[in-house]
């Protein structure tokens, strides 16, 4: 299904019956990237698998910001009317999360796993290949993640839901941005996954 925000169409599919579950992938994926987990949630939760601007099957777009599409997910969830939202992001998705649970209260627990808040934030050998895959594609993509997100962790003390930070031991991101993360939510808890 295609729903229009912000001048752009947004795909999603959805799944299931009960309280609504949004799934928000990575950079460079799509909805997809929930397929093996969907059939399992869809027992116990309305389940909508979103692509983001530029990704899957929504609008490609010249330019991509984290704020664009933490807007988009805010339109997204006023339109189809969502409420007391369980939201997991992975990634990109995770970072959209962040900024999506501070200019909405649809949102009523936050689940953003392996989350950064700077460019700086990730392996360093992730950077270099990101770094590297943008001078040979020019893919906004990849620009974006050389230069966003920019978070600061006083501005996660606007994100009021119930919160529970998730990364992985061998994580792609630094585990000290993980823990500010955590830190900086009011309430939030930390779960670090082998």
């Amino acid at each position: 299904m295609k729903i229009n925000v912000n001048g752009i169409e947004m795909y999603y599919e959805k799944y299931g019956a009960g309280r609504p579950l949004i799934l928000v992938h990575g950079n460079s994926l799509d909805h997809t990237e929930f397929k093996d987990s969907i059939w399992l949630l869809r027992r116990n939760f309305t389940v909508y698998a979103v692509d983001s601007r530029g990704h899957g099957l929504s609008t490609k777009v010249d330019e991509l910001h984290y704020s664009d599409m933490a807007d988009d997910m805010v339109a997204f969830l006023e339109q189809l009317d969502l409420k007391d939202v369980v939201y997991f992001g992975h990634s990109d998705g995770a970072i959209i999360g962040l900024l999506t649970a501070m200019r909405t209260d649809r949102i009523g627990l936050l689940l953003p796993g392996s989350a950064n808040l700077t460019p700086n934030g990730v392996a360093p050998w992730l950077r270099a290949g990101v770094k590297a895959a943008y001078s040979l594609t020019k893919d906004p993509k990849m620009q974006m993640m050389l230069t966003e997100p920019n978070i600061a962790p006083e501005e996660l003390e606007a994100v009021k839901v119930p919160t529970v930070v998730i990364a992985g031991s061998k994580d792609l991101v630094d585990e000290k941005e993980t823990r500010i993360i955590a830190e900086s939510i009011p309430g939030a808890k930390l779960r670090i996954l082998e």
